[in-house]
């Protein structure tokens, strides 16, 4: 029987073998970034919190001494069976995992209190349906927050960063600029209340190991690191080892009551 190419399929096979890494993953276990997000429950808050396209868990990590309860949900088996190991290892027992695609949640209309997502919007196929199913199980009144790297907008720049995704992960589907995610956010039913930029540096190297990406592709990021225009040189900051600095954006939004 032909092995299945939808792109839900494509996302599992990419980062299902990928799991563990993603646990370890500094650029992941840590950052400004995650610190604003995991901000956005309060202390002793009693919320019910889903973290949205969780990967290896450290938002629901991050959030759970102050959450009533955390789901971890993705759409990968193997990262939830990290997540879950992990959070028996670390004593959260008020995290549970669900498995599915952002575009359809299994949970009721207004189920939480926050709905947070970290690097995970860029990887779904319908961007905007996922952000409505977001609005959808959020509580009137509650806040959403959501943190991905960002393209900056100019064409140049932006046609430069999607290349090199892709090239460096298949599953990749679009980094949005602040644009387009408060335009889509609103049109999703939320109101964005606040942006907060970053500038996060990758080590290239880590960068290609951690998705395993083939030789091939990994050559052909550093000849287009070679050859592009001093802008781009400039803007992402690349390195003579291809190294490089990515725009990185939380939003804050609200469901209005």
């Amino acid at each position: 029987m032909a092995e299945t190419k939808t792109h839900e399929a494509l996302v599992g096979r990419q980062f299902g073998t990928r799991a563990a890494a993603y646990l370890s993953s500094a650029v992941h276990a840590q950052g400004a970034d995650l610190e604003s997000l995991a901000a956005l429950v309060e202390e002793d808050s009693g919320a019910q919190v889903l973290d949205l396209g969780c990967g290896a868990g450290h938002v629901s990590f991050a959030v759970a001494s102050r959450a009533k309860s955390v789901v971890a949900y993705d759409l990968s088996a193997d990262m939830l069976d990290v997540v879950a190991r992990a959070a028996k290892d670390r004593g959260l027992a008020n995290i549970t995992t669900r498995q599915g695609v952002a575009e359809h949640l299994p949970f009721p209309d207004a189920s939480f209190d926050r709905v947070l997502s970290r690097y995970s919007a860029h990887h779904w196929r319908d961007f905007e349906a996922g952000l409505r199913e977001a609005a959808r199980v959020l509580k009137p009144g509650s806040i959403a927050g959501f943190v991905d790297a960002a393209s900056p907008g100019a064409p140049l720049l932006d046609t430069y960063l999607q290349g090199i995704e892709l090239l460096r992960d298949l599953s990749h589907v679009r980094d949005y600029s602040r644009a387009e995610w408060e335009a889509a956010l609103v049109r999703a039913g939320l109101t964005p209340s606040s942006v907060v930029p970053h500038r996060v540096r990758l080590d290239f190297a880590v960068w290609i190991e951690r998705m395993k990406t083939p030789k091939l592709q990994a050559d052909a990021i550093r000849a287009i690191q070679a050859a592009m225009s001093e802008p781009v040189v400039r803007h992402y900051e690349i390195g003579t080892d291809g190294s490089f600095t990515l725009d990185v954006v939380l939003f804050q939004a609200t469901k209005e009551g």
